[in-house]
């Protein structure tokens, strides 16, 4: 073993330990220098003239030395301990990564308990925060769904916002941007032209092409790039997250930056219930909307019932009752739902329109049938003439142009004003083909391709477009990648692509040691992956002295050491030794060499299995303790008088307080008479009365401890009186042996009673106790409701309501004088307003005489009319009144 300090020979040069020592394989401990104290002890010793303070300081070096020497070699022994028992089970390793993996659980669960507790409505999106909090502090449980691989902590990520998975940012930015290539490139006119949505790749969230993500931002959005903190959740930029909660509240997150979904908001908020018959109580705003549990009662839409189901959120069902109703034109009737009172029959209306000629075609309506289709003014089929027409007559063409855009859109039909639509244009024109490289003179209803090929790479930059007539827009390369996977097993077979193949779709399974349990990996990660933990049992044979050994599950490498009960015969006193078995301990060699000092590199540790010897039999054997206070189980190997550690509690000749001594040895004359009798060992009592006084009395006793009762307390006691004005000294005996009327005697102070009736009136009385009799003989005044008549009277009765002044004849008269001269002025007001409201309708009739309309426009055409047409509003009045006048000598005749 090299040395980290030159040694000079002889013993004259100085050596200091700074330089630090290669570290000890396997334990990651490195060792330091302690000073050098051995040699300065050498050195110092060396000189005859050495003084006794120099001893001192060597000495006080060296045993410094030899401590730090002694805690690094306990740490290194530890490490070595640790390295082994990981060696030698691979169970244990296991075990080991559940434990950390609950301990990492435990330590989510007590950061959240708090808000768990305090929240009572909804809690699965806080267990949904709580599984993102958990994967983002554990290495490796965060993968990208794009590349299979970890998401560590200094890489740029992008979270979605729906879902909240994590992928690598460059990951998904290709994921956007071959997704929106491969949509688009569907069909050949609109490639490239369109702005479409990409997904997210696991929960299929629509995003825009400008929501693409350029930059890498903490899981709240406020810090770009955020740094790399291992005090933090990865990712996360340590401040307050400040999101609006979903749905939206009025309040923010009040969590640090953290991944996944916000958790319910804790604010508590005042409100009621559904139905809004409660009175409103606090609850939680995530889960403020609640239900009294009581009988809606609101009207439903039928008009006729009332919702009964119990207090809910919306709207009410639909009535669940059934009647007869009416159809909306009321020729047919039928049992129908209340909750659909309108209905149509399949019958067709019928009416005759306003113009007389026509019948209205609508199937069961409501409302009025509407006027005929063909009345009115109508166009002829070009649009450029109006014709006033009966409804029986159809429009006739013009005779003008046709003059609409055909379908070209460029040229105009130069037919004649026809029924039906436009022929096709045939004019023929000079076309471009598609990709604009050629022309060509043919009618302008066709289009025009040539026969060039495109020359342009496809997207895939290695293979030409090679379409006739390509306007620039090449579709996807449709030929096979071939190229190999990152896997190393197998070929992309997607479609030439640019840029890095996906991952492998095939997988592999990964086995247990007896290959019963089996897990699925992607291909080309079974290298790299833990095999999985299996569940059948090891059915390999013990190695201990028992016959079959413990059950635990499959694994790789050696057998965790044999925990079963040893149940060796003991020697000494013939029982079964308990404890686990110890056939195959890990012991550490002995007899190898030691380090001289710190400044030498120990060697590695070495540890062998051996059989050790059965412990002490730790069997209970009941013993009585040396108080007899208690029968308590030792063990076998320990058995004998021992001390409880209690208090003695044996009652003293005082009767009145136990001896406060440990557990101890008591000299007992009559075991049955005096068990419980302190003994000459016992303390004797020194304490004052104890003994509780009479109720009311706050002395103590003045004799000390004593058996027996106390005497009767003579000093004075101050107490107030019923009104707590006057203090009265009393005898402390007798206020507390008075029954209930002697205290009140006690207590009076024989002085009027200051409290006030509720009236506002003094109380009469003398001081007494309770409530003050309530009977009241003062004069108080008392009006009649008009305030004229004006009387006083005892305050009790009125109180009471006993007497009570009526309005007279007088009251009654000016009441009927004052209400009649209010109706005078309103009766004016009305009739002015009457006034101006005429005034205003003749001057508006005057400004509307003397108007006319205008004539009719140019381009109609005149129609001559029939005589009926002409005079039918002259004819139809004097109609109307020649039927009313028969009628009425009719009806005379019969009288």
């Amino acid at each position: 073993m090299e040395a980290s300090w030159r040694q000079v020979v002889g013993g004259r040069g100085r050596a200091r330990g700074r330089a630090t020592a290669a570290p000890s394989s396997g334990n990651g401990i490195y060792l330091r220098g302690a000073g050098g104290g051995r040699e300065k002890r050498s050195v110092g010793a060396a000189g005859p003239g050495a003084s006794l303070g120099g001893t001192a300081t060597a000495a006080a070096a060296e045993l410094m030395s030899q401590k730090k020497f002694e805690e690094i070699k306990k740490a290194n022994q530890a490490a070595a301990k640790k390295l082994v028992e990981e060696h030698f089970s691979s169970s244990s390793e296991e075990e080991g990564d559940e434990d950390l993996e609950g301990k990492r659980g435990k330590i989510v669960a007590n950061t959240f308990i708090t808000y768990t507790t305090q929240t009572d409505g909804d809690v699965r999106e806080l267990e949904r925060t709580k599984q993102y909090v958990n994967e983002a502090f554990q290495a490796g449980a965060m993968t990208c769904l794009i590349c299979i691989a970890s998401v560590k902590r200094n890489q740029a990520v992008w979270s979605c916002s729906g879902c909240f998975c994590i992928f690598h940012m460059p990951c998904i930015q290709k994921w956007a941007k071959d997704s929106q290539f491969l949509v688009s490139s569907l069909t050949d006119d609109d490639f490239g032209k369109r702005d479409y949505p990409w997904p997210c790749p696991k929960c299929r969230f629509e995003y825009k092409r400008s929501d693409t993500p350029s930059r890498y931002y903490c899981y709240c959005g406020k810090v770009e790039d955020p740094p790399l903190d291992p005090w933090l959740v990865p990712h996360s930029c340590g401040q307050v997250c400040e999101r609006d909660f979903k749905p939206p509240c009025g309040h923010k997150c009040l969590l640090l930056c953290h991944p996944g979904p916000c958790p319910p908001c804790p604010k508590m908020v005042t409100t009621t219930c559904f139905c809004r018959k409660a009175k409103p109580i606090p609850r939680r705003c995530s889960a403020k909307e609640w239900s009294c549990q009581l009988p809606c009662g609101q009207k439903l839409l039928c008009g006729q019932h009332k919702c009964e189901n119990p207090c809910h959120a919306g709207s009410c069902p639909p009535c669940p009752r059934v009647s007869r109703q009416k159809c909306v034109c009321g020729k047919q009737m039928a049992e129908r739902s209340c909750a659909s009172p309108l209905w149509h029959c399949d019958q067709v209306c019928g009416k005759t329109l306003p113009c007389g000629n026509h019948t209205c075609e609508q199937i069961c309506h409501v409302g009025a049938c509407g006027e005929c289709p063909r009345s009115g003014k109508r166009f002829c089929p070009c649009q450029k003439s109006k014709f006033s027409l009966p409804c029986t007559e159809d429009v006739p063409t013009c005779g003008d142009s046709c003059d609409k855009v055909l379908e070209c859109g460029i040229h105009r039909c130069s037919q004649r004003c026809h029924r039906g639509p436009c022929e096709t244009c045939r004019q023929e024109v000079e076309k471009h083909c598609r990709c604009g490289k050629h022309t060509k003179r043919m009618p302008c209803h066709k289009s025009y391709l040539c026969e060039t090929k495109c020359v342009k790479m496809r997207d895939c930059q290695k293979h030409q477009c090679r379409r006739k007539c390509c306007p620039g827009n090449c579709p996807p390369c449709d030929q096979n990648c071939g190229r190999t996977l990152g896997c190393r097993n197998h070929k992309c077979p997607s479609v030439c692509h640019r840029g890095s193949c996906y991952p492998c779709p095939e997988t592999v399974d990964v086995k247990c040691n007896c290959g019963h349990t089996k897990v699925t990996v992607p291909c080309g990660r079974e290298r790299t992956t833990r095999p999985p933990k299996c569940k059948e049992q090891c059915s390999r044979p013990p190695t201990c002295h028992h016959t079959s050994q413990e059950k635990h599950r499959c694994h790789f490498g050696s057998c965790p050491p044999c925990h079963q009960p040893c149940q060796k015969v003991l020697e000494k006193c013939g029982h079964l030794c308990p404890v686990p078995c110890h056939d195959q301990a890990l012991i550490k060699q002995t007899g190898r060499h030691q380090p001289t000092g710190p400044w030498e590199q120990p060697s590695e540790p070495a540890f062998i299995q051996t059989a050790l010897p059965c412990p002490p039999c730790q069997v209970p054997i009941p013993m009585e303790c040396l108080g007899k206070h208690e029968v308590s189980p030792l063990p076998c190997h320990a058995v004998g008088p021992y001390s409880c550690k209690r208090m003695c509690g044996r009652t003293l000749d005082c009767q009145n307080h136990t001896c406060k001594k440990e557990c101890h040895k008591v000299t007992e004359i009559d075991s049955c008479t005096t068990k419980n009798k302190a003994g000459p060992e016992c303390l004797q009592c020194e304490e004052g009365c104890s003994k509780s006084r009479p109720p009311g009395c706050p002395h103590p006793c003045v004799l000390p401890c004593h058996p027996g009762e106390c005497p009767p307390c003579v000093q004075m006691l101050r107490i107030k009186c019923h009104c707590k004005i006057t203090s009265l000294y009393v005898e402390c005996r007798k206020i507390t042996t008075a029954d209930v009327n002697e205290k009140n005697l006690l207590s009076c102070c024989k002085n009027q009673c200051p409290k006030e009736l509720p009236c506002g009136h003094r109380c009469k009385e003398m001081c007494h106790p309770g409530e003050c009799p309530f009977n009241c003989n003062q004069k108080v005044k008392l009006r009649c409701p008009c305030k004229r008549i004006k009387k006083e009277l005892q305050c009790s009765k009125v109180r009471e309501n006993q007497i009570s002044i009526e309005c007279d004849a007088t009251c009654k008269e000016m009441k009927r004088k004052a209400s009649e001269i209010k109706e005078a002025e309103a009766k004016a007001a009305l009739e002015e307003e009457k006034r101006r409201q005429q005034a205003e309708l003749e001057a508006f009739e005057n400004r509307l005489k003397g108007r006319r309309k205008k004539n009719r426009k140019r381009d109609e055409v005149a129609v001559e009319l029939t005589l009926w047409q002409k005079y039918k509003y002259y004819l139809l009045p004097v109609c109307a009144v020649v039927v009313l006048v028969f009628a009425w000598c009719i009806a005379h005749d019969g009288d």
